[in-house]
């Protein structure tokens, strides 16, 4: 198998020529024959202005590249697409496919045999894991890290479930504008990924309980040395890969993706992070079980004290033990002997991890900050392919509740009516938002977080259910359905609710379901017609993407990117 410079040739019809060429420019950069001899690790560089989550990558690219030549390699750094949650419009979720296309051929495109793979905002991590999977070249992921809590008046603050409960508060009124501008420039004190357990976080943690990254490596601080010294760390692991593998599906296996699915629940992780792994697996020709995913939720306890399900930040997960650490208390349910990309087994992986007298950040079974996991899973006459609920940062009063349907046809009627003191709404009723779906928005924005109503917000009401075919962030808490599949936009049951239909919601009994006939709904469903621009001829990635994407059940991946199902035994 050629390696090295001679990987990949560029098609010239001759071969013996095409070497020659790539030599000759690339020797234009200064190289020696002998650095051109050696293993090449390749090394994304997700670097942006626009990119603040990553504004550490620089350094990390720096450690990296010492780390592969204290080994005997050739680092080769090379850019990718970059998203940041706040600076992508529609939504980052919409680009995620293609940074991961993106990352994909360029790994196949260029000469390397390991690559290193950085990122940190919320889309970039399980994009970059598709992108592996479907190359298959050995690679290891490395995260940009949480960036470090703020300060405000005495009280600790971090991004973004900080963000949200203090804006919360400005809309009822309670939060005076000066003091939410001036909060604004403590929720984000450095650079690096929100350090609650948002997506970012979820994705980072998860990604070392999958074998992609080395333990102990997920929630080092983004500003911290020791973040600087994995990188290294990173980058001599990663030539030892581009001489003996092993390859990202070796790793990603069946097993280690239920280990992934285990820690997402003791995590409190975010709701994206089960369609993030979703679409991972699938890449990989492994589908995910919702039924396991909600059997997980009933077997697994959270046993991280972090927000928004709990009361602490990343920095002090991770000065806990952090996820190894934490998955000592849950081991019965692992596969051990699971194998990760530092050459040992998840089991040894996890007996390493330091023990912290004294710290009550990382729980036990008996002092869980909950008996069961992070999120359920829903399946009823309004979500017949599931939807999903994160039950940690939900109230505990609404967890059974039915109430009278308010509903918003888009995101943007949403904004335009929800805040409208003459809007028929009471606290008891359930806030209904279709049309945020993947293909009906497009790009399943995080809008499943719908605001209380200001008029509510006003007497005092903080949490409402609410429910949707859209995401939620990971940052955001509160009683809602999420992901509710199929979607509106393509017929789904949500596109037939009507104001003041009644909902039922049953977390306990995994119900959510439309308290209207049948006779009626197949009249609605005659007579419904579906959003107009939606058909999937427009230009460009926008037609691709409506042409192509599957639902949430599904990853939200393209429909030709999946893999073809795997054996059942591997």
């Amino acid at each position: 198998m050629a390696t090295g410079m001679r990987k990949g040739l560029t098609s010239y019809g001759d071969a013996g020529f095409s070497l020659f060429l790539r030599k000759a420019f690339i020797k234009a950069m200064g190289y020696s024959d002998d650095a051109l001899d050696r293993p090449i690790v390749g090394i994304t560089d997700t670097f942006s202005d626009y990119n603040p989550c990553h504004g550490n990558v620089p350094k990390l690219i720096e450690a990296v590249k010492r780390g592969v030549m204290l080994a005997g390699g050739l680092p080769m750094s090379f850019p990718t697409v970059s998203i940041h949650e706040s600076f992508s419009n529609p939504t980052s979720m919409f680009l995620r496919n293609l940074m991961a296309m993106d990352t994909e051929e360029m790994i196949r495109a260029q000469p390397m045999d390991s690559v290193v793979l950085i990122g940190g905002c919320d889309k970039t991590v399980p994009a970059q894991l598709m992108a592996a999977a479907s190359a298959d070249v050995p690679a290891i992921m490395l995260v940009t890290g949480p960036m470090l809590v703020g300060h405000y008046k005495g009280e600790i603050l971090g991004a973004c479930t900080d963000c949200r409960r203090l804006w919360g508060q400005h809309r009822a009124g309670t939060f005076s504008e000066s003091e939410i501008e001036d909060v604004s420039g403590r929720l984000a004190p450095t650079t690096g990924t929100c350090m609650v357990m948002g997506t970012a976080s979820t994705m980072a943690c998860v990604t070392e309980a999958l074998g992609m990254s080395l333990p102990g490596s997920g929630s080092i601080p983004a500003t911290h040395a020791d973040r600087l010294r994995a990188a290294e760390t990173t980058g001599k692991r990663a030539v030892e890969l581009a001489r003996n593998g092993p390859r990202p599906r070796e790793i990603m296996t069946r097993a280690a993706f239920r280990n992934a699915l285990v820690t997402l629940q003791a995590l409190g992780g975010s709701t994206n992070g089960l369609v993030h792994l979703t679409a991972v697996a699938g890449r990989c020709g492994i589908t995910i079980d919702l039924d396991e995913v909600d059997q997980l939720g009933r077997d697994v306890p959270v046993l991280a004290d972090l927000k928004p399900s709990g009361a602490h930040y990343l920095e002090h997960f991770h000065w806990a033990g952090g996820t190894m650490r934490m998955l000592r208390e849950v081991r019965e349910l692992l596969a051990l002997d699971a194998m990760t990309i530092a050459g040992q087994t998840l089991g040894a992986a996890i007996e390493a991890a330091p023990e912290i007298p004294g710290q009550t950040i990382i729980r036990s079974r008996a002092t869980a900050l909950s008996p069961t996991g992070a999120m359920a899973v829903l399946r009823g006459n309004l979500a017949p392919r599931g939807a999903v609920i994160k039950q940690s940062a939900a109230s505990a009063e609404l967890m059974q509740h039915t109430g009278r349907a308010v509903v918003f046809d888009s995101v943007e009627d949403m904004t335009v009516r929800v805040d409208d003191d003459n809007l028929d709404v009471t606290r008891d009723d359930v806030l209904v938002l279709r049309n945020a779906g993947p293909k009906g928005a497009p790009g399943m924005p995080e809008a499943g977080y719908l605001p209380i109503p200001r008029k509510l917000a006003r007497q005092g009401v903080k949490d409402m259910v609410r429910i949707s075919d859209a995401r939620m962030s990971g940052t955001a808490f509160g009683t809602i359905v999420l992901h509710i599949t199929p979607e509106a936009a393509i017929g789904g049951p949500l596109s037939l609710v009507q104001s003041g239909d009644r909902i039922a919601l049953d977390v306990p009994a995994r119900k959510i379901e439309l308290q209207v006939d049948e006779a009626t709904l197949a009249a609605r469903r005659k007579a419904w017609r579906p959003p107009a621009g939606l058909d999937g001829r427009g230009r460009g990635y926008a037609g691709l993407f409506l042409r192509s994407v599957l639902q949430a059940d599904q990853g939200c991946d393209f429909d030709f990117l999946v893999d073809p199902p795997r054996a059942a035994a591997e």
